[in-house]
């Protein structure tokens, strides 16, 4: 499929929405093959009423192309300030390399910013080169820090730990 290269203003990003929840099914299903994802349009209500973190759809043409969570994290390092974590990123296939990317990570910066983020941190999957570069050139440094993650399905159970 052919590469959309709208202007940059032709990309808009606002904060998802119940009915966003198809659209932002279909995104996932880009990102992770998982037969358990599942998004619901009253968990995208609900994220919209907390303080803790925002919901992003990225759009060309009222068409949602994109997404970001980004969650805030509350710390003690550095007084009030919360440092946030962003994830599932994801954008259309078909939109690549048009500006989506950058307009949403913008909209997270912005979001943060107003909020007096300590940080922003992100995980990508090892595999994901194409998204590493793209972090880099958004600021994102990975050197300086390594990730670890440790699945649900991997956590010791009661008496275990």
């Amino acid at each position: 499929m052919p590469r959309q290269t709208p202007p940059p203003s032709s990309i808009t990003v606002r904060h998802a929405e119940p009915a966003d929840a198809p659209a932002i099914a279909a995104l996932y299903a880009q990102l992770v093959s998982n037969p358990a994802v599942s998004v619901r349009p009253e968990r995208i209500a609900q994220l919209a009423r907390e303080e803790s973190g925002a919901l992003f759809v990225g759009e060309i043409g009222q068409r949602a192309v994109g997404t970001v969570l980004v969650c805030l994290c509350d710390d003690v390092m550095f007084n009030d300030q919360p440092f946030a974590v962003v994830e599932n990123i994801v954008v259309d296939a078909a939109c690549r390399s048009a500006g989506v990317g950058r307009a949403l990570l913008a909209a997270v910066e912005a979001y943060c910013l107003a909020r007096q983020c300590s940080k922003i941190m992100l995980l990508s999957s090892a595999e994901r080169e194409h998204a590493h570069r793209f972090f880099e050139r958004a600021g994102f440094a990975g050197s300086l820090k390594r990730g670890f993650v440790k699945y649900r399905r991997s956590f010791a159970g009661p008496g275990l730990a």
